[in-house]
């Protein structure tokens, strides 16, 4: 498996900051792939020796992923795990629930570790996560430590220097944007008469006094006004809904029900079972609309969500990270058939987008929130309002996009090119067409194109022994990083020879002769060109099925058509 350029850069930074401090933490938020890269570093710090790296996570389905993914990365090095059912430490790198082994009789047979990697690390400074820490340092003082986290800035507060000392790398949410690897928020703040008291409820430790937020939110008019104006900016997309109290939370979807609206309701007070009937009603699409308070601000997604409703403020940018990005994921076609999504619509009924601007975090380790919300100026009233939103609140006015340049990282400042991701790429892309509509790339196993038509683009790829995939529907920059993803995933260093000088030597008789009439006498083709061609042609017929079942879903989109 190949990293990304940014991914392998973020594995050098953690790399160099681990040898200098011995411990370091890694920012990096939803799709940047942290997974793979804190696999990364395991493989370059244990790879080879004899040393001995854990990686801890605080639930189950976390320790399944990251063991898979670390085998993808390093096949060559042993695992095992230690959780409820397993307490083995024979691999080499052994994953762990952090609940399991923080007990005294397994801590117990924690071995001299040289790694310890703890993966959602604002977790780290929990006494549960302490006393591995601790254990680990006593069995081996020179132990490394390596965090990985998307929110650094805990909810309560609390700083994580008592565990790093040091931030070595941060990938911000709008890289993550421009590269195609979420997708563009449309954030509305939309006042209905609550925006002043919100802002005189009391805080608490951990977040706003919900009581008082309830009070003020759980109200009929509020709620109608909220449906009205979701009907208006987003009434045919999968919504996920932020609320204050339980009750808060019932009557929100009780009153889209009413409306002829499917929606349904998730707690903590209910059940498994319901709880998981419920989730699998909305993504089926039985539910359009799900209400929830505080239990999927983190550990769920479902990507066709394209609208997040804040109906509820929230004191510390984190938590307000974690709900939108519930929304931001890009959509995997082979998954979702027929799911197109290109943005997604964040719906700010409080005050949370108006304390804290972009959704970009300053990081401090000592827990303080750094910043004043970053703003820019309306043209056409002059108030100043934060970078997220793209609707003024005083106005109407409504930016179509572009740069505003005020405060750091706005999520309106990214101008979405393929150019900066192709020159990022491991892979050579070919224009075969010179116009953009179809582009190809190879490595030595697999292939990827992106082919747009109609101002729909389509990514489609395939490999040795596997049948052509959908990758993508939609934006191009989304649909060229699906698809150099797809190389990533199918290729390595050795094989992705972007830089090798064959690539520029001239195409071979014998391609050539397999190209279309009006290609064979091209002779300033070179030989990647020839077959990126090649591959092209001889998987045409694969591509088109893809595409032309993607257009059965959407019928308007005209039939494609290939003149490569």
């Amino acid at each position: 498996m190949l990293l990304r350029p940014r991914q392998k850069l973020f594995v050098e930074r953690s790399l160099a900051a681990l040898d200098t401090h011995r411990n370091t933490l890694g920012v990096a938020p939803t799709a940047a792939g942290k997974t793979i890269m804190l696999s990364a570093v395991a493989g370059e710090v244990v790879g080879g020796t004899q040393a001995k790296a854990c990686v801890l996570a605080h639930r189950d389905e976390l320790t399944d992923q990251n063991k898979t993914k670390f085998a993808r990365v390093n096949p060559n090095i042993t695992t095992s795990v230690v959780d409820a059912s397993s307490k083995s430490w024979d691999g080499q790198v052994t994953f762990a629930m952090a609940p399991t082994l923080s007990r005294a009789a397994n801590l117990d047979t924690l071995p001299a570790l040289d790694l310890l990697i703890i993966d959602e690390a604002h977790h780290a400074v929990a006494d549960t996560y302490r006393r591995i820490i601790d254990r680990t340092l006593d069995r081996n003082p020179s132990a490394k430590i390596f965090g990985v986290t998307a929110t650094p800035n805990r909810g309560d507060g609390k700083g994580l220097r008592e565990v790093f000392n040091n931030v070595a790398d941060q990938i911000r949410i709008a890289e993550l944007i421009a590269s195609g690897h979420l997708v563009q928020p449309r954030t509305f703040v939309i006042d209905v008469g609550v925006q002043e008291a919100l802002k005189k409820v009391r805080r608490v430790a951990s977040d706003f006094d919900m009581k008082e937020v309830d009070a003020i939110m759980n109200k009929a008019p509020v709620t109608e006004a909220m449906i009205a104006n979701w009907m208006e900016k987003a009434g045919n997309r999968q919504t996920v809904v932020f609320c204050s109290t339980v009750d808060h939370a019932r009557n929100v979807a009780n009153a889209f029900n009413a409306e002829g609206i499917p929606a349904g309701i998730i707690h903590g007070e209910m059940s498994d079972d319901i709880r998981k009937a419920t989730l699998a009603a909305y993504d089926e699409g039985e539910i359009q609309v799900l209400t929830n308070v505080a239990v999927l601000t983190e550990g769920w997604d479902h990507p066709p969500t394209s609208c997040v409703v804040l109906l509820r403020p929230s004191s510390y940018k984190s938590t307000m990270i974690q709900m939108v990005g519930r929304g931001l994921r890009t959509v995997n076609p082979e998954e979702y058939p027929g799911v197109v999504k290109t943005d997604c619509i964040i719906l700010d009924f409080g005050i949370s987008s108006l304390l804290h601007g972009s959704l970009e975090q300053d990081i401090d380790l000592d827990g303080r929130e750094l910043s004043e919300a970053p703003t820019k100026t309306c043209p056409s009233c002059e108030a100043e309002v934060p970078t997220a939103v793209m609707e003024c609140p005083l106005c109407g006015h409504v930016w179509q996009g572009g740069r505003h340049r005020r405060g750091p990282y706005p999520l309106t400042d990214f101008v979405m090119t393929e150019i900066d991701l192709l020159a990022r790429s491991s892979f050579a892309w070919v224009d075969i067409q010179g116009d953009g509509t179809v582009m190809m790339a190879s490595g030595l196993t697999a292939w990827a194109g992106v082919f747009a038509d109609d101002g729909r683009c389509y990514a489609v790829g395939g490999a040795k022994d596997k049948r052509a995939t959908l990758l993508g529907v939609g934006d191009s920059i989304v649909c060229l990083a699906a698809a150099d993803d797809w190389l990533n995933s199918n290729e390595t260093d050795e094989t992705a020879h972007k830089t090798k000088s064959w690539l520029r030597q001239p195409a071979t008789e014998k391609q050539l002769a397999y190209l279309p009439p009006e290609r064979r006498f091209d002779f300033n083709l070179t030989r990647y060109q020839a077959s990126a061609m090649l591959s092209l042609k001889f998987n045409w017929s694969a591509i088109r099925a893809r595409i032309t079942e993607v257009k059965r879903a959407a019928p308007q989109a005209p039939e494609l058509v290939c003149h490569g």
